[in-house]
């Protein structure tokens, strides 16, 4: 999977990578096991201070998206549930009402809304339910 940053938008660096990453987790293009560059090769190849390549990969690592071996480097982890249901329900939510709120600003309908959700979540990796 290739990273890619926008220096000329608005949203940081950091967030920029991190989300790349997760979405790549989420869509499997990324696979449990899979190392990741090294701090200094991927700040070396995009170009960015190897502080903020640090902190994507120490957020990343607290959320549980990567895991860190120590002197092999970093890896994809294993999805896990540390969250209570009720917990994981409660992001879920919080973040389905942000783009429900986005949508309602931007003038669709439920209609359309339902039918762009359906579209797009036939693109991401499903666990087992």
């Amino acid at each position: 999977m290739e990273l890619q940053i926008i220096t000329s938008g608005r949203e940081p660096i950091y967030r920029q990578l991190a989300g790349q990453i997760r979405e790549g987790v989420a869509r499997g293009q990324l696979k449990p096991g899979e190392k990741l560059p090294s701090v200094r090769e991927l700040s070396r190849t995009l170009v960015v201070n190897p502080n903020t390549i640090a902190r994507v990969y120490t957020e990343l690592e607290r959320d549980g998206v990567l895991h860190t071996r120590q002197g092999m480097g970093v890896f994809v982890a294993a999805p896990t549930n540390d969250l209570t249901k009720a917990a994981r329900r409660k992001k879920l939510f919080d973040r389905v009402d942000a783009l429900l709120t986005e949508a309602v600003y931007l003038g669709f309908t439920r209609d359309e809304v339902h039918v762009a959700v359906t579209e797009r979540s036939r693109q991401f990796q499903w666990g087992p339910t």
